[in-house]
């Protein structure tokens, strides 16, 4: 049986799946992308906000000015490239044809790809080695990108738009776990009397996402795409399938600069969060990282439950983007509680707050991002411009958290307020697209 669970077969190939054609929601493909997000995220966001920080400051004497602009310097690279990776692999697998599909042949090889370069990472230690971290990293930022674009196109693919706030839901629910508890894992790995242990962190991350791929591919069982109707690649079929889309696009720009904002206050909290205990709250390292791990289960247990539930409810209410401008209220206001408080105990409660909002977002956000797309045939490259929002918030949030560090000095904390205000302007956005009668 294939994955779509679809009541009537096509009677030709076509881009994605109609009401009419799926009566059930099609769960297999939920779990499915829930498991590949879950197994990819997770060690990505444990290495870029948790082991890399720690890597970089015991390779370079500890925290300050000097790390933040390399963490800046590393953000704006990777991040540029896995810009135009994404483009392009999304391009390329909307082509692909194959008796696997257009998207598991991807998703497989990337996970493959992406492992290997992490075990490299983390055999950097000196000083000497940094050009090589810079360019494994952009390795990783490209081969990630394998499995990312692919398996966020699988929902365009194979779920009718009456079931995607659900499976949104359930995507969401590993992209959470993977958000929260990559950091929380991560956390795991520091120790004041063995830096050595952050290596064994890259090493653990990485075994984990070579697992993404075939996972993924084995739940999804994609339909062959070897009777895809070919497209040629002329300077017509070139245009289409590289090119930022440039009709009907409003809404769509719309949900791409809304989610950078919101993302970007996310990503820099999560870029910062080992300074914000060690520099602005004058903690050690051994307990920053207990306190990270307490965050980030608070974070990641309260995202859970309002995941799994904002989507079924967008889906009966009929809305995506007064859910998605409700989730930013709530990482706004988390985001500046430890500024006014400045006490360790409210990194946690700031767990609960934006966790609530990060669970909304991350399920809804998703629906929003497929109902905006302009053509099914190029989900997965238009997909791809829309995960500009994240790979726009890592270039950005390193270097804005670089030039306010330079204007409020060594705490850190001060940072708060503005990245408060940034995930306003990210509802305010999202507020502004017009949205049909019928989700």
């Amino acid at each position: 049986m294939e994955a779509q669970n679809i009541s009537a077969k096509p009677a030709k190939w076509q881009a994605d799946v109609t009401d009419d054609q799926q009566p059930k929601i099609p769960v297999s493909v939920g779990v499915a992308v829930a498991i590949g997000v879950l197994l990819w995220l997770g060690p990505f966001n444990g290495v870029s906000s948790i082991l890399n920080p720690a890597k970089l400051a015991n390779i370079m004497g500890g925290a300050g000015a000097r790390v933040n602009n390399f963490l800046a310097l590393l953000g704006t690279i990777g991040a540029v490239v896995s810009t135009i990776t994404t483009i392009i692999i999304g391009a390329l697998s909307d082509r692909t044809r194959s008796r696997w599909g257009r998207r598991t042949p991807w998703i497989v090889a990337g996970s493959f790809l992406t492992a290997a370069v992490m075990v490299g990472l983390g055999m950097v230690n000196t000083v000497q080695q940094l050009p090589i971290f810079i360019a494994l990293w952009c390795g990783i930022q490209t081969f990630i990108n394998m499995i990312v674009a692919p398996l966020l196109a699988v929902i365009a693919d194979q779920v009718a738009p009456q079931h995607r706030g659900t499976i949104s839901s359930i995507y969401a629910i590993g992209f959470v776990i993977g958000q929260y508890g990559g950091p929380v894992v991560g956390g795991r790995f520091l120790s004041n009397s063995n830096p050595g242990l952050v290596n064994t962190g890259y090493f653990v991350f990485a075994l984990l996402i070579l697992l993404s791929g075939p996972i993924a591919a084995i739940l999804l069982r994609e339909k062959s795409s070897v009777h895809m109707p070919k497209e040629r690649l002329d300077l017509s079929g070139f245009v289409k399938a590289f090119i930022f889309p440039i009709h009907k696009v409003r809404n769509f720009y719309l949900a791409l600069f809304g989610k950078m904002m919101i993302t970007i206050a996310t990503t820099a909290f999560a870029t910062y969060q080992v300074f914000f205990l060690t520099s602005g709250m004058h903690l050690g390292n051994t307990a920053s990282g207990k306190y990270i791990s307490l965050m980030g289960t608070a974070t990641m247990i309260t995202a859970i439950i309002l995941s799994s539930t904002a989507g079924p409810i967008s889906d009966k209410l009929k809305t995506r983007k007064w859910v998605v401008a409700f989730a930013a209220l709530l990482i706004a206001s988390g985001t500046v509680l430890p500024f006014f408080f400045k006490s360790p105990a409210t990194m946690i409660l700031y767990g609960v707050i934006a966790g609530t909002g990060s669970g909304i977002f991350s399920s809804v956000d998703q629906a929003l991002n497929l109902e905006v797309l302009p053509d099914p045939k190029t989900a997965a490259k238009d997909l791809g411009i829309l995960n500009f929002a994240n790979t726009g918030a890592q270039i950005l949030a390193p270097v804005l958290g670089a030039l306010l560090f330079s204007m409020v000095g060594e705490h850190y904390l001060p940072i708060l307020p503005f990245l408060s205000v940034i995930a306003l302007v990210g509802a305010g956005l999202v507020l502004m697209i017009n949205e049909h009668k019928t989700v």
